[in-house]
């Protein structure tokens, strides 16, 4: 039987593969079919109706989106089946559908959030018609209490049911449905609990109304009053692409746009929520230290401190970088401390014993997209659910198209056993397993299968014993000139920025751990923060600290000297993602007051301390960087299995029997953006307080 049918669709004739459906089938011929319910990533429910077409010979209008091509059948002289979707039939058809669609939808499009962008408003207008007649009174349906980040009005509810099929398909959890039947029918939460999802959000751009709308943005502004952006997202290591919707210079939303290859067109809650964080405890002026109290200073007066704080002997200086530091900036503080002579530098501020050089060592090597093709994984060290949502929701996918086997027998975790949205074998959280797991029954599944998956997170890496895990890790993966198992789950762009960079410790230099020790015993005289945040200190530092950064978290408390950055909704700048991928951010805004581009601070540091950078522009900056760094000059190629080998990967060692910490407690507040914003502080009560976890369990 052919794989491909003919359908004859408004008098043209199409090829298209049997497994089409006829709505899809219309719009490869070029026709416009409207639909409320259909989503090209969720099961087909077929509620709404208004995707009706006219099947020439039945006796009915066809619902498109639930008829599949390959069910047509042709006429008896062999005719291919004709589709019509603009008979009188059809509109006629599609002009009820709409009029019932709307007799209980109420008249306040001028105060509706989803006002301008809603698919009820476009397509009355396109496929329904201009009057009513029904003159009863339209039924009433109480709110939901959705949690800090979903705002309900269910009157206006059509019942489509995408917000039911995404959270329990894509987002894998079970806390919405439709209870009742005709007039009764209404979409709840069941018992009006917060939805527990780290992708929530999304069912606000999956509504095609404006029954769920954003509770953080509600009233805020009108979509024609704000300037879009495409940019990239930095609030986990995955990448995900956003558009950056700003007023003047504030950001007023953040909205995911479709990435295939990395977040198809998902976005998680905190990269989404996170834009009110933006504009709080700004640091927006340079501050120097005067007799114990930080104190106002203009640009002059700190870059001088900064210079005449420089010790005569570099080794006693240093340099970490932190996670929300962009390349550019990474770049120029390297290339400054490399001319001051400063060895110890370092971007692994959580101490991940990881190594620049072999990007197969520290990059997601299977790739994102590559989830799709694999058929067996290991998770070691990590929380996939909150430390990369999205990526997460991915190996649910994966899970569901049963590559990973209907119970999970094909999916193993070595850790901590959280709930992941899919099943899987808990291995038990004693790391020492790994010194003799090929004698382990999964480490025969790994074997067996084609294109098997390790994920290590950074709970794992960041351990004493990191190397070695890591090094036992590359000994379980299988790699080809097509497929490298070895991933590692980064969970901020910063690291792998800095990786990619060599923002390691040079011949000599000591790493995080070794330059904390120096600072706190006072070794290390001159300590420099790039955006480092999230750095552990037991105690008060002996040394000078310079915090150059966008916000006053533990960093700047830290600092005798702030230089006010910028943050990455404010500059141009390359990101790379968990997989390699470099990616490129613009500027949606401006940084307040007096803040400036990071890698410009540097630039003006580097001539106050008469060492002076040779570029003057960023263009030139990265002209430089690239010819250095190739890989940067990439845009959106995630290297996969090309990224090099698995010689020398890690380092052998005994594994102790130590259970994993994992590298995200609080998902929603991972940073400092997310530690100002009053929206992730409120999720952060809500589904982390002891009564929300005790009623999860």
């Amino acid at each position: 039987m052919s794989d491909l049918v003919k359908v004859i669709v408004d008098g043209e004739e199409i090829e298209v593969p049997r497994n089409y459906s006829v709505m899809q089938a219309c719009e490869e011929a070029g026709a416009e079919i409207p639909r409320f319910c259909y989503h090209e990533r969720l099961s087909v429910a077929g509620n709404c109706r208004m995707c009706l077409v006219e099947w020439v010979g039945a006796p009915k209008p066809q619902a498109s989106c639930a008829l599949g091509v390959g069910d047509l059948r042709p006429d008896r002289d062999g005719t291919p089946p004709k589709i019509n979707t603009n008979s009188p039939i059809v509109k006629k058809a599609r002009e009820g559908v709409m009029e019932f669609l709307l007799i209980n939808h109420p008249l306040d499009c001028p105060i509706c959030d989803q006002g301008g962008e809603c698919d009820l408003q476009d397509q009355a207008v396109a496929f329904g018609t201009d009057r009513s007649r029904f003159e009863e009174n339209k039924r009433a349906v109480e709110d939901k209490e959705m949690g800090p980040l979903v705002r309900s009005m269910m009157t206006r509810c059509i019942h489509c049911t995408r917000c039911v099929r995404f959270t329990t398909e894509v987002a894998g959890v079970k806390d919405m449905g439709l209870l009742g039947r005709g007039e009764n029918a209404e979409i709840t939460t069941y018992l009006e609990k917060a939805l527990a999802s780290e992708l929530s959000g999304n069912v606000i751009d999956l509504c095609p109304v404006g029954a769920l709308t954003s509770k953080p943005y509600a009233f805020h502004a009108r979509p024609w009053e704000l300037r879009k952006t495409e940019s990239v997202d930095v609030m986990d290591a995955v990448g995900t692409a956003i558009r950056v919707d700003a007023r003047g210079r504030e950001v007023m939303r953040i909205m995911p746009r479709t990435h295939e290859d990395v977040n198809e067109e998902w976005l998680a809650d905190k990269s989404r929520f996170i834009w009110d964080g933006l504009k709080s405890q700004r640091l927006d002026q340079p501050y120097v230290r005067r007799e114990g109290k930080l104190t106002p200073a203009s640009w002059d007066e700190a870059l001088a401190a900064v210079a005449d704080a420089f010790p005569s002997d570099a080794s006693k200086a240093a340099a970490i970088s932190g996670g929300l530091a962009c390349s550019e900036s990474q770049y120029a503080l390297k290339t400054l401390m490399g001319s001051l002579g400063v060895a110890s530098i370092d971007c692994r501020e959580n101490g991940a014993k990881l190594e620049a050089g072999n990007r197969s060592g520290y990059l997601f090597n299977s790739t994102i997209a590559g989830i799709d093709q694999a058929d067996a994984l290991l998770i070691v060290g990590s929380n996939p659910r909150v430390e990369a949502p999205v990526l997460n929701a991915r190996i649910r996918k994966r899970y569901l198209d049963l590559g990973f086997g209907k119970k999970g027998e094909r999916i193993a975790v070595l850790g901590p056993a959280n709930d992941l949205t899919y099943a899987y074998e808990h291995l038990g959280d004693n790391a020492a397993l790994l010194n003799d797991f090929a004698s382990h029954p999964f480490a025969d599944v790994l074997k067996n299968a084609e294109k098997p998956m390790i994920i290590i997170g950074q709970g794992a890496l960041a351990r004493e014993d990191g190397a070695a895990i890591l090094a036992a890790c590359a000994k379980l993966t299988k790699a080809s000139d097509d497929w490298n198992g070895l991933n590692v789950l980064h969970t901020d762009p910063g690291m792998i920025n800095g990786l990619d960079l060599g923002f390691v410790p040079q011949d000599g230099g000591g790493d995080v751990a070794g330059i904390l020790d120096g600072a706190a015993k006072g070794d290390v005289s001159f300590l420099y923060l790039l955006n480092a945040d999230e750095f552990p200190v037991a105690g008060p530092l002996k040394s000078f600290v310079v915090y150059q950064g966008h916000h006053g978290d533990k960093g700047a408390h830290l600092a005798d000297v702030i230089l006010p950055g910028s943050a990455y909704t404010e500059k141009n700048a390359l990101w790379v993602n968990t997989e390699g991928r470099v990616q490129r951010g613009h500027r949606a805004n401006f940084p307040p007051g007096e803040a400036k581009d990071d890698w410009a601070i540097i630039r003006a540091l580097s001539k106050a301390m008469g060492k002076t950078l040779p570029f003057d522009t960023q263009e030139a900056l990265l002209s430089q960087m690239i010819e250095a760094h190739p890989t940067f000059g990439s845009i959106n190629n995630a290297p996969g299995a090309a990224s090099g080998n698995l010689d020398g990967v890690g380092q052998a060692g005994t594994i102790s029997d130590a259970g994993f910490a994992l590298a995200v407690t609080d998902y929603y507040l991972t940073n400092p953006i997310a530690r100002a914003s009053k929206t992730m502080a409120e999720c952060s009560r809500t589904f982390n307080s002891p009564k929300t976890q005790a009623a999860a369990e």
